[in-house]
């Protein structure tokens, strides 16, 4: 699959409109669409990183998902995960902040 399809279907599947994305990432919105109608291969190296990590993805998986080797299924390490709550802790609410500390502590 493409890479810049398998991007958008990421960004849907965590429930952004590509507007909204873009803010998260703190780049522009013309910057997002232009990657994602004309290609991953054509934008910057740090915008691809960028969107990545707030997808909480690497370019590597990215890659892996692009050449169609969706057997090997992700499992975020504890470092990912620590990174993405470090990064977006003072922009989570309250109730956000308890839902993650529930599932953590879940059994499941």
């Amino acid at each position: 699959m493409e890479k810049a399809k398998i991007l958008e279907q990421l960004i849907k599947e965590k429930g952004y409109s590509l507007k909204s994305f873009a803010e998260k990432c703190g780049i522009p919105y013309t910057t997002l669409y232009t990657m994602l109608k004309n290609g991953v291969g054509k934008a910057s190296v740090n915008t691809v990183i960028t969107v990545c990590k707030n997808l909480g993805i690497t370019v590597e998986q990215m890659e892996v998902m692009a050449e169609g080797n969706s057997e090997q299924s992700y499992e975020p390490t504890y470092e990912d995960i620590q990174s993405l709550i470090a990064r977006n802790g003072k922009r989570l609410t309250l109730e956000q902040k308890q839902d993650i500390i529930r599932t953590l502590l879940s059994d499941e």
